[in-house]
């Protein structure tokens, strides 16, 4: 890994799920930022003017879901990497028209490794 610092936006609103993620994928010359809900965390993408190498961000939330999210910031910052998760099949089908915005969808329940493994290929 190069001595590039790497800056990664969790959205997620399980704030235990959030937590570990972010733990998890901290350190390396990772900073990390976390958003509650998607509203929260498109705040966080306009305010850093899509600056994140890597959105990592769950599908089921209140509020603004993460595909509604996805698409948003997709538009506004059409080079932001997206990588979304999701513990529910018909969430994972419906991000299936999203290829052209994101990397992949995670399944949940997912192990750290590869979560982290998922997200080393992102920026690979």
């Amino acid at each position: 890994m190069s001595g590039q610092t790497h800056r990664i936006l969790v959205v997620e609103d399980d704030e235990s799920v959030r937590a570990l993620a972010a733990r998890a994928l901290s350190g390396g010359g990772r900073m990390i930022d976390t958003a509650a809900d998607g509203e929260e965390g498109l705040a966080l993408i306009d305010a850093a003017a899509g600056g994140y190498d890597l959105v990592v961000s769950d599908i089921r939330m209140p509020a603004l879901d993460g595909i509604a999210m996805a698409k948003a910031a997709a538009e506004r910052y059409p080079d932001l990497k997206i990588l979304l998760m999701t513990g529910y099949a018909e969430q994972r089908e419906r991000a299936a028209d999203l290829t052209n915005i994101i990397i992949d969808v995670l399944q949940k329940p997912f192990q750290l490794a590869d979560l982290r493994s998922a997200v080393n290929s992102a920026l690979a």
